[in-house]
């Protein structure tokens, strides 16, 4: 499987690179003589930097689509599966499933069905952990919502989390969009959610660990 880095991180990436490679030459000038010292800062670093270029990472995952099923939205484990009011669009029932990113997952978000973006909003917040049943409401947030040909909306909604400071949403409105092309990004440890109507047949259990383009979160 190819992996690419993410144009998210190339900033990040190089400026971290330079600043530790600036460090590392402050601490061998000033400790010279304590090798355990230089050697133990090296291997920090080393493991720092290491840490996020996994992070930024970006797997090639070739798939399919298929207008009946919708795919995982994001990588990581399943902590939601519920009825629940959704107040900002639908204002109505809809069935919840909610995905947590920890840090050592992908952080490249995708669109779980095909169809054209029907609403894009961004909310700023606060920035509890991710996994508080209130993150969805009260976090840092993007809304965007998808419908699909045969006329399904499904919601997907990108939540930052105590970690995650930035959320990147690429979704605009009126935009025609193909089932696994990127919705976004979210740094660091955060949250989606999708919302779908009463009724979807669910196709994973609590607490599952899922994977964007390759799990199937429902049929339509």
């Amino acid at each position: 499987m190819r992996i690419y880095i993410h144009k998210e991180g190339y900033k990040l990436l190089a400026i971290g690179l330079i600043t530790l490679v600036i460090l590392n030459i402050v601490v061998n000038i000033i400790w010279a003589n304590l090798g355990i010292v230089k050697w133990a800062f090296f291997i920090c670093s080393f493991i720092l930097y290491i840490f996020l270029l996994f992070f930024f990472r970006l797997p090639v995952r070739n798939f399919e689509t298929d207008p009946g099923l919708i795919y995982a939205p994001a990588d990581g484990k399943v902590v939601v599966i519920e009825e629940t009011m959704e107040n900002e669009y639908f204002k109505d029932m809809r069935l919840q499933v909610s995905i947590f990113m920890s840090p050592f997952n992908m952080h490249s978000n995708r669109y779980p069905v095909s169809g054209k973006v029907k609403y894009v909003c961004y909310h700023s917040g606060q920035n509890m952990v991710a996994w508080h049943p209130k993150s969805s409401e009260l976090n840092e947030r993007s809304t965007i919502v998808i419908e699909t040909k045969e006329g399904t909306k499904v919601m997907v909604r990108q939540i930052a989390g105590a970690v995650a400071r930035r959320i990147v949403t690429y979704a605009k409105e009126n935009l025609d969009v193909l089932q696994g092309d990127e919705l976004g990004f979210i740094k660091f440890g955060s949250r989606v959610d999708i919302f779908l109507p009463l009724g979807t047949e669910v196709e994973i259990p609590i607490l599952q660990q899922v994977k964007a383009n390759k799990s199937i979160i429902a049929k339509i």
